[in-house]
C-alpha cells in the first residue's frame, strides 16, 4: 500500500471580519474600471500607523502594467498584495481571481520553505568542525501541523455583490487545494478574512457557509478521484466515504459487501468486477432532514459511477492515458462529496446517494464479449464491449432506485464516453434529459455552479439499436457512442424524469486554468449541490 495524504486535505480557512487581523496582509482588489477595494477597518481606529489604508498610486500600477484584469497579482514591496478582479461582477473572473491569489501564496510558502531548508542544508556542510546550531525541522511534525508558513491576507470586499463574494471564496479555497503524494508535505494553505463593515458580517457568514461548502465539496470529490487505485479499491472508497457521513448529523450510510450484492442481483456489478481480486461494493447515502418540513416533497436520487480503475477488461485500452483511470470513479466521488454537502447545508429536500463501486480488471475470472448479464431489476444484456463498463453498473443502481427507492427525479454521472471529449471538447459535459423540466434545472444549476453543461439529444433512430437479438439490450449499440450510451442507460429509468451527466471530458485536466486543477477537477460535485438548492428554494 502507498502513502497518502488524509482525505479531505487541508485547505484555506476563510473567515469574515470587520477588522483584519494584525498580523494580515492587505491585498487590493483592483478593478478594470481603475477602482481599488481595501480591507477598511470599520471603527475609526483605522487611522492606527500600522493599519495601511492608502490605495496604490498609479505610478506605480502602470510600471506594473497591471489592468485590472481577473486573475492579475502581484506582491507590492510594502508586503501587500495587488489582485485583479475584472468588472466585479464576473463570477468566472473573481473565482479566477481568488484560485490566482491562493496559487500565489501557496508558491510563496513553498519558496520560503525551500530557502529555509536550502540554507540550513548550506550551514551543516560548511566543513566546520564545530557542530552546526541545531536547525528546527523542514519535514512535517507536530509544529507543522498547527502553524501555516502564511500570514493571513485581508481582502475588503464590501462593494462585491453576495454572489461575488461567493465566487471569491469559491476561487480561494480551490486555489489552495492540493493533492500530493510524497515525503513532504505542502505547506499549510493558512487563512483569508473578507472585511466588510460590522452590520453586514452576518449576510457575509451565510454567505462563506454556502460557499466554503460548496468549494470543499468540489476538493474532496478532487482527492477521491486523484487518490491512486492500489490504494482506493472500491472497499475503500464505500467505506471512507461512510467514515465522512458519519460525521455529518442526519446522514445515514450504507456499505453493501459483495456478499449482500450476490444475494440482491447485481449482476452488472457483479460482472464488472468479477476480473478483480478486490471485490465490488455499493454505497447508499441517505439525507432527509428531522424535524422541519420539506421545501419540495419530491425525492432526488443521485448516481455516480465507482469505477476506482479500469483497464477495459479484456477490450483491454491502450497503454498510452491508462493511469489516469484512477480518476474513472470522479463522478462517484462527486456524488459523495455533493451529498455531505447536502446534509451540511440541511437542505429541506429528501436525496438518496448510490455509488456502485468496482475495478475492471483482466483475469480469468473477467466478463466477456458475448455474456449476458442480468441486472437488479431482471433485465438482461449482451455485452458487446468490456470497456463500456460504467453503464453496466450504472444500470443496476438505476433499477435498484426505480423499484426500491421511488423517486421522483434521478440524475446519474459518469465518466462515461470519450465521444464526449470529441463532441464537446474538455471543460463541457454532455446532458442528456427525459425532461425538460428537469434538464433546465440542472442546466441552472450548472451555471450557478460555474461548471459547464451542454444539453444533447436522444436520437430515436438510435434508440431502437439499443435492442439485442438474443437479450433485451445491447450494452455498446452502434450509433454516436454518448448518445446510445444514454439510451441504454434510459431503458433502466421507468419513466421517472432523469438526466445523465457524461463528464468524462471536464472530470480530469492536463494543466490548471481559472479555479480548476491540474488531474482530477471534482467536477460536478457543485452542480449537484446547487441542484438540491434549487429545488428546495421556492421559485
Amino acid at each position: 500500500m502507498g502513502t497518502v495524504p488524509v482525505v479531505p486535505t487541508p485547505l484555506l480557512v476563510v473567515l469574515a471580519s470587520a477588522r483584519p487581523d494584525d498580523r494580515a496582509e492587505h491585498v487590493v482588489l483592483l478593478d478594470t474600471d481603475g477602482n481599488q477595494h481595501l480591507p477598511r477597518p470599520a471603527t475609526a481606529e483605522a487611522d492606527r500607523a500600522d493599519v495601511d489604508l492608502s490605495e496604490v498610486e498609479p505610478t506605480v500600477l502602470e510600471r506594473l502594467g497591471a489592468t485590472g484584469k481577473a486573475g492579475e497579482v502581484y506582491p507590492l514591496v510594502d508586503g501587500r498584495w495587488l489582485l485583479g478582479v475584472g468588472d466585479g461582477s464576473d463570477l468566472a473572473g473573481l473565482r479566477k481571481a481568488g484560485a490566482t491569489l491562493a496559487g500565489a501564496l501557496r508558491s510563496r510558502a513553498e519558496r520560503s520553505r525551500s530557502a529555509r531548508s536550502g540554507s540550513a542544508q548550506s550551514r551543516s556542510g560548511s566543513g566546520s568542525d564545530e557542530s552546526p546550531p541545531e536547525q528546527p525541522e523542514t519535514s512535517p511534525g507536530p509544529e507543522y501541523e498547527q502553524q501555516p508558513e502564511t500570514r493571513p491576507v485581508a481582502l475588503g470586499v464590501a462593494e462585491l455583490s453576495g454572489s461575488g463574494r461567493e465566487a471569491l471564496v469559491v476561487g480561494l479555497i480551490l486555489g489552495s487545494h492540493q493533492y500530493r503524494v510524497s515525503h513532504r508535505q505542502p505547506p499549510l494553505p493558512g487563512q483569508a478574512e473578507l472585511v466588510v463593515p460590522e452590520a453586514a458580517l452576518p449576510e457575509l457568514r451565510r454567505q462563506l457557509e454556502v460557499a466554503g461548502t460548496l468549494a470543499r465539496a468540489t476538493a474532496l470529490a478532487r482527492d477521491l478521484a486523484s487518490t491512486p487505485s492500489d490504494v482506493k479499491t472500491p472497499t475503500w472508497l464505500v467505506e471512507t466515504a461512510a467514515e465522512l457521513a458519519a460525521e455529518v448529523p442526519g446522514l445515514t450510510a450504507e456499505v453493501w459487501p459483495v456478499e449482500r450484492l450476490r444475494a440482491e442481483g447485481f449482476g452488472g456489478l457483479l460482472a464488472v468486477g468479477g476480473g478483480s481480486s478486490r471485490p465490488p461494493a455499493l454505497l447508499r447515502l441517505g439525507w432527509a432532514p428531522a424535524g422541519a418540513p420539506l421545501a419540495d416533497n419530491r425525492h432526488l436520487v443521485l448516481i455516480g459511477k465507482g469505477i476506482t480503475f479500469d483497464t477495459g477488461g479484456i477490450s483491454i485500452k491502450p497503454a498510452e492515458g491508462m493511469h489516469l483511470m484512477r480518476t474513472d470513479m470522479a463522478a462517484g466521488g462527486a456524488v459523495i462529496a455533493a451529498m455531505l454537502a447536502i446534509a451540511r447545508l440541511g437542505v429541506p429536500l429528501r436525496v438518496t446517494g448510490l455509488v456502485p463501486a468496482a475495478e475492471n480488471h483482466v483475469s480469468g475470472s473477467a466478463y466477456r464479449p458475448g455474456d449476458i448479464v442480468r441486472h437488479y431489476d431482471g433485465t438482461t444484456t449482451e455485452v458487446v464491449n468490456t470497456d463500456a463498463e460504467g453503464r453496466m453498473v450504472l444500470a443496476d443502481a438505476l433499477g435498484y432506485a426505480v423499484r426500491e427507492l421511488a423517486p421522483d427525479l434521478i440524475v446519474d454521472a459518469a465518466t462515461l464516453t470519450g465521444a464526449m471529449k470529441v463532441a464537446l471538447g474538455m471543460r463541457t459535459a454532455g446532458l442528456f434529459a427525459s425532461d425538460d423540466e428537469l434538464a433546465d434545472a440542472v442546466l441552472a444549476a450548472g451555471d450557478r455552479a460555474g461548471e459547464r453543461l451542454w444539453r444533447m439529444p436522444l436520437l430515436d433512430h438510435v434508440a431502437d439499436e439499443v435492442d439485442s437479438t438474443i437479450a433485451d439490450l445491447r450494452q455498446a449499440p452502434p450509433g454516436p457512442p454518448g448518445i446510445s450510451a444514454a439510451l441504454f442507460l434510459r431503458r433502466f429509468t421507468g419513466g421517472v424524469p432523469w438526466v445523465h451527466l457524461d463528464i468524462a471530458g471536464p472530470a480530469r485536466c492536463d494543466k490548471p486554468y481559472d479555479e480548476v486543477a491540474a488531474g482530477a477537477t471534482g467536477f460536478v460535485a457543485r452542480t449537484l449541490v446547487e441542484l438540491a438548492l434549487g429545488l428546495a428554494t421556492p421559485s
